[in-house]
C-alpha cells in the first residue's frame, strides 16, 4: 500500500454543538468502512470546538470517490445546524509515511 494523497478537513463547532459534532463524527467511521479506496480515515478534536477529518488514498480516483461519497453529503445534512463555519477542506499530498501493522 503507497499511501500517495490525504484530505483534510478542519471543523468549528457553533456554540453549544461540540458534543453533537463529535458524536458525528464518531459515527463516521461506520459510513467510511464501505469506502475501500479510503485507505485511513481518522476524526479528531483540536481544542473545545475544532474538530478535524483526515483521509489518505493510494490515488486520485479513490480520493475522488470520498469526496462524492457519503461523509461529505452527510455532512451538508447537518453542517447549517452544527458548524459555525463552511468546512476548510484541504486537498494534501503525503510525504512520509510510518506503516505499523497492529
Amino acid at each position: 500500500m503507497t499511501l500517495k494523497l490525504g484530505v483534510l478537513a478542519l471543523l468549528k463547532a457553533k456554540p453549544g454543538s461540540e458534543n453533537e459534532l463529535a458524536a458525528f463524527l464518531e459515527s463516521g467511521g461506520r459510513i467510511v468502512a464501505d469506502e475501500p479506496a479510503t485507505r485511513t480515515w481518522y476524526a479528531f478534536q483540536v481544542d473545545d470546538n475544532t474538530f478535524g477529518i483526515f483521509d489518505t488514498f493510494e490515488d486520485e480516483a479513490g480520493r475522488q470517490e470520498h469526496l462524492n461519497g457519503k461523509i461529505p453529503a452527510a455532512l451538508g445534512e447537518v453542517g447549517d445546524s452544527l458548524l459555525a463555519d463552511a468546512p476548510d477542506i484541504r486537498l494534501t499530498n503525503i510525504l512520509a509515511v510510518k506503516d505499523v501493522s497492529y
